[in-house]
C-alpha cells in the first residue's frame, strides 16, 4: 500500500466537543465530507486498497436529532442504527473487510466498485467528522461457507456472515468468504475460496468453518476429509479453526423438523453429526448452529417461522433455506451466542 494510501483519509467536520455559533453550525451541518453525498442515505466511497480499515465516525448532528446505522460495501451491517439528541455526537470506531469482489467471492450477484463503500442509513441519518485509516493489526474472523452465511449483494436474500458484523466492536474484523452453491468440496477447490482465503490467514485469527446445505451427496468419508483438510490448512497457517454446523431447513413433520431440515443427506449422513464427532477427534471447537436453529425453528411452529426465511408475501419468492434479514440476524445472533459460549478470542470484542 502506498504512503498516501496509508496516511488517514480525512474528511467533514470540526471536532463534536466544539460546537459553532447557530449560524455557523446550520451551515457547518449541511455540508458533507467530499467522499460523500445525499441525506438518506449518505453514501461515501474512498479509494483504499483491500485489507482492513478503521472507519470512525462522530454519529450525530450538531443542530438536531439523528438516527444513524452504518453498512458497507455490500449490504454489510456494521452498526445498527444509533439514536442520538439535537447537539449530541457520538463517536463510534468500525473495522471493515475490503475486497474485491465486495460480496461473493466468486463475483455471484455482481463485484461491486473497487475501494470501500460506506452507507450511513437509519430514519434520520446524520454524520460528523469521518475518517478511513488501515487498520494495524485487526483480529480476523474469516468466515467459510455458503450462501446462508455469504455476503448477498441482492435483496431480499441475506446471509447471517453479512449481519455479523454489527455485533463486533472496532479491533476485530469480519472477512466474509461465504460463496453461494459451496459444499465443503467445492470451497476447498476453488481458486476464489480456500485457497484465496488461506494466505491471508495470520496467527490467532479465527476461522468458522460452515457446511452441509450443498453436501447433498457428498460420503461422510469425502466431507470428513474436506472439513480436516480445511482444518489442516487452517493450522498451517497459525490460525484458529472452529466448525460451524449448518442452520437447519424450514421442513416440518407436525411440530417437528425433518431430517432432511436437520441436514441428513441423500446418501443418509448425518453432516452435523459428523461435524461434531470430527470435532471432538481433532480437538477442534464446534459451534453448534444447528442444535440452536433448530430449539429456535420449533419454537416457533410452522406458523411463525416463516418470517425467519424467504415468503412469497413479503419477498416475491417462497424459500425455506434462506433468510430473510430477520432471519439472518436471529441467526447472526445465535453465532455470538456460540463465540460467547466456547470463549473464542473474538468473545473480547463483541458489542
Amino acid at each position: 500500500m502506498s504512503l498516501r494510501q496509508r496516511a488517514v483519509i480525512l474528511a467533514g467536520l470540526a471536532a463534536a466537543t466544539l460546537v459553532p455559533a447557530p449560524a455557523v453550525a446550520a451551515a457547518v451541518q449541511k455540508a458533507l465530507p467530499a467522499q460523500c453525498s445525499g441525506t438518506g442515505p449518505i453514501k461515501c466511497h474512498f479509494a483504499v486498497s483491500p485489507g482492513s480499515y478503521d472507519v470512525t465516525v462522530g454519529l450525530g448532528s450538531t443542530t438536531k436529532a439523528a438516527n444513524t446505522s452504518i453498512s458497507v460495501e455490500a449490504r454489510r451491517q456494521v452498526l445498527n442504527a444509533v439514536a442520538t439528541t439535537a447537539g449530541q455526537v457520538v463517536p463510534t470506531t468500525v473495522t471493515v473487510d475490503v475486497r474485491t469482489p465486495e460480496g461473493q467471492p466468486t463475483g455471484q450477484g455482481g463485484t461491486g466498485t473497487a475501494g470501500l463503500d460506506i452507507t450511513f442509513g437509519g430514519s434520520a441519518p446524520a454524520i460528523g467528522s469521518l475518517t478511513v485509516t488501515a487498520a494495524p493489526a485487526p483480529l480476523v474472523t474469516y468466515l467459510a461457507g455458503d450462501s446462508t452465511v455469504c455476503d448477498q449483494p441482492v435483496a431480499p436474500y441475506t446471509g447471517w456472515g453479512q449481519l455479523l458484523p454489527a455485533s463486533v466492536r472496532g479491533g476485530a474484523v469480519i472477512a466474509n468468504y461465504g460463496d453461494s452453491g459451496e459444499s465443503s468440496g467445492s470451497f476447498l477447490a476453488g481458486s476464489a475460496l480456500f485457497p484465496r482465503m488461506k494466505p491471508l490467514i495470520k496467527s490467532e485469527d479465527l476461522v468458522l468453518i460452515q457446511f452441509g446445505h450443498n453436501d447433498k451427496q457428498t460420503s461422510a468419508t469425502a466431507f470428513r476429509d474436506n472439513l480436516t483438510k480445511m482444518v489442516t490448512g487452517v493450522r498451517e497457517r497459525g490460525g484458529v479453526p472452529v466448525l460451524v454446523t449448518p442452520p437447519v431447513r424450514r421442513l416440518f413433520n407436525g411440530t417437528e423438523l425433518t431430517p432432511t431440515a436437520l441436514h441428513v443427506n441423500g446418501v443418509g449422513v448425518d453432516l452435523p453429526a459428523l461435524i461434531r464427532a470430527l470435532g471432538k477427534s481433532a480437538n477442534v471447537p464446534v459451534l453448534d448452529l444447528t442444535a440452536k436453529s433448530k430449539a429456535l425453528v420449533e419454537s416457533l411452529g410452522p406458523a411463525a417461522s416463516p418470517k425467519l426465511y424467504l415468503t412469497q408475501a413479503t419477498d416475491g419468492v417462497t424459500d425455506n433455506t434462506h433468510f430473510s434479514v430477520y432471519g439472518a440476524t436471529q441467526m447472526a445472533n445465535l453465532v455470538v451466542q456460540g463465540v460467547r459460549e466456547l470463549n473464542l478470542a473474538l468473545a473480547g470484542y463483541l458489542r
